[in-house]
């Protein structure tokens, strides 16, 4: 059972990557009739909706790494599967970039310096933000993307309706900071597309692990202070 849900997380994390990822580098922008910010923000949330009724059952449906730890600091998560659902996620992530890399290079006037969705901050901020800026930014969406998870999967929260909440916070967390870091609060996210392209995306790849990780941590830990019971673990399956 441990095998399906690390295959889970990776086919999940491999939808939310390829999904969200690909509506900025391939539909964004289209001449006239690209979809923008807003569109991007709804394809991640929609990408979170739709594995989370998928597989949510199997594995909790995580797809980051700052989500398991997050769920691990507010009990809800045995800390000894954090790792191989770390690993799970990033492989998904990573595998979703390199489809998106083959598919995006197929149209003449692709640039892979324009970013390929990639997180930054300074000059690769979209709005030139200030390292710092982007650190708390990540910080404060994760922690609140990790809190409203906590709620949502509560023992007392309405039943069947997590995964809309969750999908929707994560447009929300788009939608105010795609302009700052183009929005992780995933460090897996961001680890496939910056495989790709190299260079100041791989330097600057440190702050989006650190941040979301403490923001997730400090998102599961301030919920599980506020009502820590009734709760439920988030991991699917029971095992053997």
């Amino acid at each position: 059972m441990n095998t399906k849900k690390y295959t889970a997380e990776a086919i999940g994390t491999f939808w939310l990557t390829f999904a969200g990822c690909g509506s900025a580098v391939i539909a964004a922008g289209f001449p006239e009739v690209g979809i923008g910010l807003v569109g991007v923000s709804l394809a991640f949330g929609l990408s979170v909706v739709t594995m989370a009724y998928a597989i949510g059952h199997i594995s909790g449906c995580h797809l980051n790494p700052a989500v398991t730890i997050g769920l691990a600091a507010g009990g809800r998560f045995p800390a000894q599967q954090i790792v191989p659902y770390v690993i799970a996620q990033v492989i998904g992530a990573v595998a979703a970039a390199a489809l998106l890399y083959v598919i995006a290079t197929g149209a003449p006037g692709f640039d892979l310096a324009k970013g390929f969705a990639s997180n930054g901050y300074d000059a690769h901020s979209p709005g030139q933000y200030s390292m710092v800026a982007c650190f708390i930014t990540e910080v404060v969406m994760t922690m609140m993307f990790l809190f409203i998870i906590m709620g949502a999967t509560h023992g007392k929260a309405p039943a069947g309706f997590a995964p809309l909440a969750i999908g929707l916070a994560l447009v929300m967390i788009h939608l105010v900071s795609i302009p700052v870091t183009n929005t992780s609060v995933n460090p897996a996210r961001s680890t496939g597309p910056a495989l790709f392209v190299g260079g100041w995306a791989l330097t600057q790849l440190w702050l989006f692990w650190v941040a979301p990780l403490i923001g997730g941590a400090l998102g599961g830990a301030i919920y599980r202070w506020l009502s820590e019971e009734p709760a439920g673990v988030v991991e699917g399956l029971k095992t053997a």
